[in-house]
């Protein structure tokens, strides 16, 4: 049996879902028996997210150009994609943004009202991705096939969803140990 292709994303996040993922610890081991991870934040130096993917877990809300772009090309080059954590699910903690509105009083609020030493908003090309206008969970944007909510989703919850995909299976998402969120 051909091993499944498994890859993991960070988008505007904490990056949480990944330490979570690290909590499996020796499970791990037995994700490598089934598993290639071609592709990931966590121990993985590609550059380039690969096509064939079978399963990503996509950490993270979308806040800018750069995590949109990646977010298009993961789900073009996925065929399971997991909107992995709260933030992916719900836009959650990078959200809160919204709240000021478009993006120039965030960028307002952070390089200038904040700006230690020289306070000035970023002026050069590729600094800082272009923000969009709101902060969105992914499910928004693209079609999603999994949903594992948690901030972060423990790890016993990541090993309960991934385990039967990576055996052709669809986890059993009911109940509270898989659904709640927070």
């Amino acid at each position: 049996m051909d091993k499944v292709k498994l890859a993991t994303v960070w988008l505007a996040g904490c990056s949480g879902c990944h330490m979570s993922f690290l909590d499996l610890d020796e499970w791990l081991f037995e994700v490598a028996k089934f598993a290639d991870i071609v592709y990931s934040p966590v121990g993985c130096d590609l550059k380039e997210y690969p096509e064939g993917v079978d399963v990503c877990l996509v950490e993270g809300a979308v806040a800018n150009e750069e995590n949109l772009e990646l977010l298009y090309k993961v789900r073009e080059r996925t065929k399971l994609l997991v909107s992995f954590g709260d933030c992916a699910v719900t836009a959650n903690v990078p959200a809160m943004r919204n709240m000021l509105g478009s993006t120039e009083p965030v960028l307002k609020r952070c390089y200038l009202e904040l700006g230690d030493e020289t306070p000035q908003l970023p002026h050069e090309p590729g600094i800082v991705p272009e923000l969009l206008d709101r902060v969105r969970p992914i499910h928004e944007l693209v079609t999603v096939d999994l949903f594992l909510p948690g901030c972060p989703p423990s790890a016993p919850r990541i090993q309960a969803a991934i385990e039967p995909l990576l055996k052709g299976e669809s986890p059993v998402m009911e109940g509270r140990e898989m659904l709640k969120f927070g």
